[in-house]
């Protein structure tokens, strides 16, 4: 039974002191209780005491009775001496000096403690793994630290580490045949026999089945929207969507589907046939919703790009093209009206008002006599008929001369619109149902000479849509044009399908997310442990009043203290402004320790850096095969240490590349696709995370409490349906988002890969739920396009303090509760109303949205798009946002009040611009773009570039911490508010560029000699 899945390392470190406690870990295993002085009191001399106290403490830490305590840490022994008013912990040796002693103590504190063996807890072991395993699908390590933590909750002893290695490893394995066992038994012959068809490459072509239906389309047009719709039908019609699965865990599913997707043909051949055959399942169950998501998702950008987009550029270039024609007809009938005028009209004196004189023109012939002496009457006639032609109508909208572009290109929905309601099985919500009863019914007219308008629905004919339907110039009397109606009903559909009022069922991103919240016996289960989570009332009642309360009393106190404030003012119209914020001065002490450390940082090449990051923490260990089975290949880490430059410098495998076996093209290859996903780059993350936080220099940067989100642009310059244009970021090309979570430890939490550039406030809290590690924060930073009222109550709600920056705060309305409190200067600046009521009264709706949020049960952006219909908020977000803006009223007084409060939000926001532009250093192949078309390619690759910049960071932070060490030791004026504004992100002493080493010296001490300041030209 393989138990190799554990380092020598870990090995060494299970049941034993592996490093020194910290004193977080001291005050909770080793503090002595009462109980437990009584225990150790009865003990009559010092060393005994003292003996005593360590094996009743190390057996909480450690689960196991230490064989020597005189080998624990200084630390533990000290820390418990200083409890016992035990002076010398040298007694410690006579302690141990008696064997018999400590078997006795270990006897008694079993009875005492009521530990027991592991072999009377080994078989309920065994189950509750094989439950975990079942469920979870977790790996042989986590299972194994699992079993471990069950073990010391339930005061067992834990047994030797090749004994638990072996039963986790036996375990797991046998649930794991007991999955592939299980979905085999689903299949009949017939099922078994197509999915391994899938397998096979037909005659004349060079990639499976699989491979081909795996492959969704990436460009943006008509026939590729019909190819997609056609790939989604041909992958229902496999014939497994009836399957039933509701016996095997989603994640275990998710798992096999995983592999399925990433994983060669040719290797899928080669497993047995439980395996193979229960992938597949897995795999086309996943494509059958998968394909449709695929489907949609070019839908979307069809629509808004290729259609919509289009058709107003267009009109917009048509206005232009016009404009001088329309100009030049206009100041003629200007002139000829102005002529009218002043021959028609009586003569008056403007000093009295009187009339003077009658007409100049007494008659029609004088009239025109008048007019074509200004403009003559062949011209005027000219310029009557331009303007008919350019001119819309008067009862037209601004819409329409788009909206009409937009029929002319029918030729591009044509073709799809036949296959759309049949491949995909639209729902929709009491305010959608009518638009898709029309989408159904499209089909019908299609091909279709004369439509009578009893066989549309006109009511959804809104603004100039009615007229280019119902009045078209180009249809008879008592016709429709269809063609236009087609594309009233696309419009309509596609903003219904954004805000979900309109849902696919057999997809998972489109579909329903109000199917999704938690409801009846399942919210009422979660209910009070959401609550409890959340720290939030099961009635608003007192809780709105005491945050009433709050809000009253904070405008009252910072209007009290605005003569002394010299940050505020506020303007003619009473709107609030805030003085720039002065850059803080940097002082010479300051200027001197950033230049005296900088240059003692080391000069290495990039992957050294990864190499020796990879021996500090065992980040690389997290890079496990996609097979499930163990890694076979040595030099692993060097390889995926190759892999991560070549992704994360966006430079490809060429610059990689070397003569040592780690570094072949094949190797590499292998090791891409068989180690590096987005699941093994976020659990390596977390160890980097971790590494990072226990570094002196990052805690005195911050405590990891506060963070921020923001989005970092990429160019995707090949066809890609995950991809949107946006010419401030993207020039002509379109582009990619990359929001990432950053805290005050520079250390990055998560990220997530969105199309295009959307407001980051449909995906702040995604961001936030979705972190690969660290401390959850509690204050978030974000720029002014993550903001909104809905948004500040879903961040409220979940526990977080929402800070975003407000450039345009004297367009901030502020908000009261008391409309009629006197809050002096503020009277105008507070011009918005909160209705406590109204929050109430949907109190319980609320809190049912944030815990589904808070639980997973559906994701916080497509809360955010069900609550918001075309920018007007449904009568629940309404209530959301009222109670956000409790706390945005809140937060832009705290602005006012609190310069350092503005000071530590810049400071943050500053941190994250500085990450962002050594990324940029980092991913400087290929001119910065991301050659990526599929969204799975773009989370990984710049899940590598995150891994990258957290490694560099965490190296950069470790030897500045050294550095400071070695400083002050040499009695350099090294002080703590000069320490605090040391930045990680310097680079110029990491080479990035060209061909790099990858051999990492032998480090005695842990890490390199630092460079010599006086000799050095920096870093």
């Amino acid at each position: 039974m393989p138990v190799e899945f554990l380092s020598n390392e870990q090995a060494a470190a299970y049941g034993a002191f592996a490093e020194v406690p910290s004193r977080a870990e001291l005050e909770r295993y080793f503090f002595l209780d009462d109980a437990d002085r009584a225990l150790v009191e009865a003990k009559r001399r010092p060393h005994n005491r003292l003996g005593y106290a360590l094996q009743l403490t190390a057996v909480r830490y450690l689960g196991v009775f230490p064989d020597d305590v005189t080998q624990v840490p200084a630390a533990v022994a000290e820390y418990l001496a200083a409890q016992l008013d035990i002076t010398d912990v040298g007694l410690l040796k006579e302690y141990g000096a008696r064997e018999k002693t400590r078997f006795e103590h270990m006897w008694e504190l079993r009875a005492e403690l009521g530990y027991q063996d592991f072999a009377t807890a080994e078989i309920e072991l065994r189950s509750w793994v094989d439950a975990r395993a079942w469920t979870t699908g977790d790996g042989p390590k986590a299972l194994f630290d699992a079993a471990v933590g069950w073990l010391r909750e339930r005061r067992v002893l834990l047994p030797g580490v090749s004994t638990l290695a072996r039963l986790v490893a036996g375990v797991r394995e046998a649930t794991t045949q007991r999955l592939w066992e299980t979905l085999y038994a689903l299949l009949d012959p017939g099922q078994r026999a197509v999915l391994d068809a899938l397998l096979e490459v037909p005659a004349g072509a060079r990639a499976s089945e699989l491979e081909r239906l795996r492959r969704a389309v990436v460009r943006v047009s008509g026939p590729q929207m019909e190819k997609a719709l056609a790939r989604a039908a041909e992958i229902a019609g496999l014939g497994f969507t009836e399957v039933d699965l509701s016996g095997v865990p989603p994640r275990r599913l998710a798992e096999l589907s995983r592999y399925g997707m990433d994983g060669k043909a040719s290797l899928l051949r080669r497993h047995a046939a439980a395996r193979r055959l229960s992938t597949l399942l897995a795999t086309v169950v996943h494509l059958t919703t998968r394909s449709v998501d695929d489907a949609l998702d070019l839908l979307d950008v069809l629509i808004a790009t290729k259609l919509l987009a289009r058709a107003e550029r267009e009109s917009t270039k048509a206005k232009i093209k016009a404009l001088p024609r329309m100009e030049r007809a206009s100041a003629k009938l200007a002139a000829a009206m102005s002529a009218l005028i002043d021959v028609t009209s009586d003569q008056v004196d403007y000093e009295t008002g009187e009339v003077v004189a009658p007409p100049a023109a007494a008659s029609v012939e004088a009239v025109w006599e008048h007019i074509e002496a200004v403009v003559p009457r062949r011209e005027l006639a000219a310029a009557i008929a331009a303007v008919l032609e350019l001119a819309p109508p008067l009862d037209s909208d601004a819409e329409e001369a788009w909206r009409a572009q937009l029929v002319t290109r029918f030729a591009t929905v044509r073709p799809f619109l036949p296959a759309l309601t049949q491949v995909v099985d639209f729902g929709a919500t009491p305010q959608g149902s009518q638009v898709l009863a029309a989408l159904r019914s499209l089909p019908g007219l299609l091909g279709r000479k004369k439509v009578t308008p009893a066989e549309i629905d006109t009511d959804l004919l809104a603004g100039s849509w009615r007229r280019l339907v119902l009045a078209s110039p180009h249809v008879e009397t008592g016709y429709v044009d269809w063609k236009a109606y087609v594309f009233c009903v696309l419009e309509t559909f596609h903003r219904m399908l954004r805000r979900r009022e309109i849902f696919a069922c057999n997809s998972s991103k489109w579909g329903d997310p109000r199917a999704k919240l938690l409801a009846g016996t399942a919210w009422e289960a979660a209910r009070d442990t959401v609550l409890a989570s959340l720290k939030l009332p099961a009635e608003a009642g007192d809780h709105l009043a005491d945050r009433a309360a709050l809000l009253d009393g904070t405008y009252r106190e910072v209007a009290a203290r605005l003569p002394a404030n010299t940050q505020i003012r506020f303007g003619e119209d009473g709107r609030l402004h805030l003085a720039a914020l002065e850059p803080e001065a940097e002082p010479p002490s300051l200027l001197r320790l950033r230049a005296a450390v900088n240059a003692m940082l080391p000069a290495v090449d990039l992957p050294e850096v990864l190499l020796e990051v990879f021996s500090w923490t065992g980040a690389d260990r997290a890079f496990t095969s996609i097979t499930g089975g163990e890694a076979r290949l040595a030099d692993l880490h060097v390889t995926i240490a190759a892999l991560l430059v070549a992704h994360g410098c966006n430079v490809g495998y060429a610059p990689v590349i070397g003569n040592a076996d780690a570094l072949t093209r094949d190797r590499l290859s292998h090791v891409d696709q068989t180690y590096l996903r987005l699941a093994t780059y976020r659990a390596a993350n977390a160890a980097l995370i971790t590494a990072q936080a226990d570094i002196g220099l990052a805690q005195a940067w911050g405590g990891g409490l506060v963070a921020s989100v923001d989005g970092m642009r990429f160019v995707v310059p090949v066809p890609s349906i995950y991809a949107r244009p946006n010419p401030k970021y993207f020039g002509r090309r379109a582009g990619a988002t990359w929001l990432n979570l950053l805290n005050d430890q520079a250390a990055g939490l998560g990220g997530k890969v969105v199309a295009g550039t959307p407001r980051d406030s449909l995906y702040v809290l995604d961001v936030l739920y979705d972190r690969d590690g660290g401390r959850r924060p509690e204050m978030i930073v974000t720029d002014t396009a993550s903001y909104s009222d809905i948004v500040f109550g879903l961040l409220t709600l979940a526990g977080y303090t929402y800070a975003p920056q407000l450039a345009d705060l004297p367009d901030a309305k502020m908000w009261r509760i008391d409309t009629t409190a006197d809050y002096g200067p503020f009277e105008v600046a507070a011009r918005g109303r909160i209705d406590l009521a109204r929050i109430e009264r949907h109190w319980e709706d609320i809190l049912r949205i944030i815990g589904s949020i808070h639980t997973g049960a559906v994701r916080a952006y497509d809360v955010i798009r069900m609550l918001s219909r075309d920018g007007r908020p449904t009568p629940l977000a309404d209530a959301i946002a009222h109670y956000g803006r409790i706390h945005k009223s809140l937060h832009i007084l705290r602005l006012a009040d609190e310069p350092d409060y503005r000071r530590q939000i810049k400071a943050q926001a500053n941190l994250q611009e500085g990450r962002h532009a050594l990324a940029r250093k980092i991913f400087h192949g290929k001119n910065g773009q991301l050659y990526q078309s599929y969204h799975e390619g773009m989370e990984d690759q710049l899940g590598a570039l995150g891994l990258v910049l957290n490694a560099l960071v965490l190296f950069n932070t470790r030897y500045m911490d050294a550095a400071l060490t070695q400083l002050r030791a040499e009695g350099f004026d090294v002080r703590d508010e000069d320490v605090a504004r040391l930045s990680p992100f310097v680079r110029r002493h990491i080479n990035m560029l060209g061909r790099y080493s990858f051999s990492l010296p032998d480090l005695p001490e842990g890490l390199r000699p630092l460079r010599d300041p006086d000799t050095s030209d920096g870093g």
